[in-house]
């Protein structure tokens, strides 16, 4: 069986699509597993190291807002679908799958022509436009949070990697600890703010480096490829790191996390047990406060406007959070009580049943 998985730019897209690919492999060892994508996007790192073969067409952005982008957009929809259907013609997969974005469209319209199977995931409780267009077109249509609207939507919740759906933090965290650097014993806030708009988090954050010294918590920082922060120098951990490989450590040594609301953190944070303060990134369609509503709504997280995170709300309300176990652990549980862990799996299994 011959599978294309259609998805990339950013870890919201790419993620999903590898933990996808990772679950057919186990039910189906003998599939044949191609990925598409875009030049520019994430995908050109991720995809070939986790060992798929990477096929590559012309990026579609779909523009929000009229200007003459928009004019040049049927021209680029053209010439990224009839490279798409050369990719179907060498690569003879049995179904398609889309994950939005860039690359989506075009296979979209190029399985339709080529009358293929296709499914479609959704990560984002509001879709955006491409999935809106390949929810009318496909067999099958899968989606991370339960009240999303789309044609036909199956709640599957959303694919993450195996290493943090089976994550048992409690037993990882002295390892996790020890991995980063930091002390066994303190309470641990994580900090990161995903591959784009990183920059207000971090500066906030490390801003208020002194308030958490001075309520004994200790900061592991993931503050991205270009970011910055320069933490205050105390006798209290405060570990700044570029890009961590190795999340389901970074997660089994928190207490308590500061991130974005995409669908990806949502969930990984969610589905570990891990209690979080989501701060939205205000831009899009305001898809990341609609992500992260579900998880606040049940008592397992906070969430603050980026406007309101600044470094006078972080020392007044994050260190105090973080030594409250009693509130942290019911946050946890109510979290965990909330999200899928076998999305990768069920998606998998979907796809195989719409396979031609």
């Amino acid at each position: 069986m011959r599978v294309l998985l259609a998805g990339g730019g950013t870890a919201g897209h790419t993620s999903p699509l590898l933990a996808t690919a990772d679950a057919l492999r186990r039910l189906r060892p003998d599939v044949e597993i191609t990925c598409l994508g875009t030049p520019r996007g994430l995908e050109n790192t991720v995809v070939p190291a986790a060992g798929f073969p990477l096929e590559l067409i012309p990026p579609v952005p779909l523009p929000r807002k009229p200007g003459a982008d928009l004019f040049r957009v049927p021209g680029r929809l053209r010439a990224a679908v009839k490279e798409t259907l050369a990719v179907l013609d060498r690569v003879q997969p049995d179904v398609v799958v889309g994950y939005g974005g860039y690359v989506s469209m075009p296979a979209y319209l190029a399985a339709r022509r080529r009358t293929l199977p296709l499914v479609v995931h959704e990560q984002n409780a509001l879709p955006g436009l491409a999935n809106k267009v390949g929810a009318r077109l496909a067999d099958r249509v899968a989606v991370s949070f339960p009240d999303t609207r789309l044609r036909h939507a199956e709640y599957v919740g959303l694919p993450i990697r195996r290493m943090i759906s089976m994550l048992d933090r409690e037993a990882m965290r002295a390892e996790a600890r020890e991995f980063f650097g930091l002390d066994a014993q303190r309470p641990t806030v994580l900090v990161t703010g995903g591959s784009q708009g990183a920059r207000r988090l971090n500066q906030a954050v490390s801003a208020a480096s002194g308030a958490f010294a001075d309520a004994g918590v200790q900061v592991l920082h993931v503050i991205g490829p270009n970011g910055e922060a320069q933490p205050k120098q105390t006798g209290v951990p405060y570990v700044v790191e570029k890009f961590v490989d190795r999340m389901d450590l970074a997660y089994a040594a928190a207490d308590l996390v500061i991130c974005r609301a995409g669908a990806s953190s949502v969930t990984e944070a969610a589905a570990t047990g891990l209690p979080a303060i989501f701060v939205p990134l205000p831009i899009g369609n305001g898809e990341q406060a609609h992500n992260a509503a579900p998880v606040v709504a049940a008592g397992g997280g906070l969430m603050v406007e980026d406007s309101a995170l600044t470094p006078d709300y972080v020392a007044a309300t994050v260190p105090a959070l973080a030594v409250d176990r009693a509130r942290l652990q019911v946050m946890g549980q109510a979290a965990a009580a909330l999200i899928r862990r076998d999305a990768d799996d069920v998606l998998a299994r979907i796809v195989l049943e719409t396979a031609r």
